[in-house]
């Protein structure tokens, strides 16, 4: 096994590194730690961290890449494939390799469209059978459905298992580390009398362990999301989607943020040239539609590819080169809407007085940049990245069913929605492969979306006193009323 190290996922590493080290800088700072406290609080959030949790796991696994040795005779070279495979690729492989001629609807044991084939000897119109889907069945029209119920109680006895085991282990914890019996412990979970939101976190947990299991357990002879037209599974392609999507997000950000808040600070603290130079470069970059644009950058990379085959060795370098390049453009395209809101905040900062009381006593600018300006600036920054990560996300898709996003290659949400653009049009309709896109990138936009109002009212010290003062208030008139 020769492992191998892709553009794109050398920044996810990056990324998760990052996160690593922010997560222990929160545990430093004090007024970090109470605003991720405040935001984590709420359920909402909480739910939300858990879902895009479990979309980072599958991205994270489809990530680490290899390449698998091949056969050789004793004394020779190991050989290694040409093909790169992921942890993620491994783990799916039963279903990848489960191909069907073409199109099957979801836990169907027979073709979506008659075809002529010998039965018994007699040429016959009818659905053929499949190949993978209910194959162990004998008569799919009398046992289908029995077979679908009774896999269904099966994952449900699982899920319960797992569910029981997980409070039980959870709440004898609790009931060590708090010393208190376990019917109190377990009254006031059930009440949603905790600090943390416990209550919602296991049942957010229930749920998604009962969707794993039933999945898991129902791809061991079906196909649960169908297939599409080359036969494969449309699960398999969804989850694949995940990383590419995740990383369009991430990445992006990553280069947004530079960008943005560099150029910002410095128009905004510098003034005069500087400032009129950044906004002249800001200025013409939103004067140009961000799809021409974006259109016209991977038109050239593409150009590029073909010229120039043996840079790259195999077909999923050449996919993986052409992701890191979009999210390249699209955060050079993305970063005039933060970059203007830097700017107008430093415009604000720098008359402040602390900020000329530092500049009175000849402290260097770019001390006063990094040490005073920027840790002022970053809950605008982390409110507008996270907020901004779900927009990524749908670019993309929007991208790539233009024509002018990923490679058609590598597996993406928008491929997914561009190959369904087809299909809708057939007759009978081919709805399952959209829909099942259209579901993923609910969950993980959606989950972004909740995850950054939470931020945004825990960071932002106007709507954080909002929230607070109505409290306040109340806590101080039960005081007087009960002193009175």
């Amino acid at each position: 096994m020769q492992p191998v190290f892709l553009l794109t996922d050398l920044f996810v590493y990056g990324i998760l590194l990052f996160v690593l080290w922010y997560i222990w800088h929160v545990r430093s700072d004090r007024n970090l730690r109470s605003n991720w406290r405040l935001a984590m609080q709420r359920p909402v959030a909480m739910v939300s961290s858990m879902v895009l949790g479990f979309f980072l796991v599958v991205a994270l696994t489809d990530s680490v890449h290899f390449r698998e040795a091949l056969p050789s005779a004793a004394g020779q070279a190991t050989q290694y494939s040409t093909e790169a495979s992921s942890v993620l690729d491994k783990v799916l492989e039963p279903l990848a390799k489960a191909r069907e001629r073409s199109y099957s609807e979801p836990l169907s044991a027979v073709g979506f469209r008659k075809e002529t084939f010998e039965r018994d000897g007699v040429s016959v119109r009818d659905y053929p059978r499949l190949n993978f889907g209910g194959q162990h069945l004998t008569d799919p029209t009398q046992q289908l459905s029995a077979d679908i119920s009774s896999k269904t109680w099966s994952s449900l006895g699982l899920s319960f298992t797992i569910i029981s085991l997980t409070l039980f282990l959870g709440l004898s914890w609790a009931t060590v580390r708090t010393r208190q019996t376990f019917s109190v412990v377990w009254e006031r979970f059930r009440k949603g009398q905790t600090a943390w939101p416990w209550r919602s976190m296991a049942i957010t947990f229930a749920v998604m362990v009962l969707c794993i299991t039933w999945v898991a357990v129902l791809s061991q002879g079906y196909h649960v999301f169908g297939t599409d037209r080359t036969g494969n599974s449309v699960l398999v392609f969804a989850l694949k989607s995940v990383r590419t999507a995740l990383v369009i997000g991430g990445l992006t950000t990553l280069v947004v943020l530079p960008l943005a808040l560099l150029l910002g600070v410095m128009a905004g603290y510098l003034r005069g040239w500087v400032d009129e130079v950044i906004q002249y470069i800001y200025t013409l970059l939103a004067s140009i539609p961000d799809v021409l644009l974006i259109a016209a950058s991977v038109l050239l990379l593409q150009v590029f590819i073909d010229k120039n085959q043996g840079v790259f060795e195999t077909a999923l370098e050449r996919a993986d080169a052409r992701l890191f390049f979009l999210c390249l453009i699209l955060g050079i395209t993305s970063f005039t809407g933060l970059c203007r809101l830097v700017r107008g905040e430093t415009l604000k900062l720098r008359e402040l007085e602390y900020i000329q009381s530092a500049r009175a006593f000849g402290v260097s600018t770019p001390r006063v940049l990094w040490r005073h300006i920027v840790p002022n600036l970053m809950h605008l920054v982390l409110i507008n990245t996270v907020m901004q990560f779900s927009s990524f996300v749908l670019a993309e898709a929007v991208l790539s069913y233009v024509g002018v996003g990923v490679d058609p290659k590598t597996a993406s949400f928008g491929v997914m929605i561009n190959t369904a653009r087809a299909e809708l049009s057939q007759s009978p309709l081919v709805w399952w492969s959209l829909t099942t896109a259209f579901g993923f990138m609910f969950l993980i936009v959606l989950s972004a979306n909740l995850l950054a109002d939470a931020v945004r009212d825990a960071f932002d010290p106007r709507t954080r006193l909002r929230s607070v003062t109505p409290v306040s208030a109340n806590s101080k008139a039960g005081t007087e009323g009960a002193a009175a």
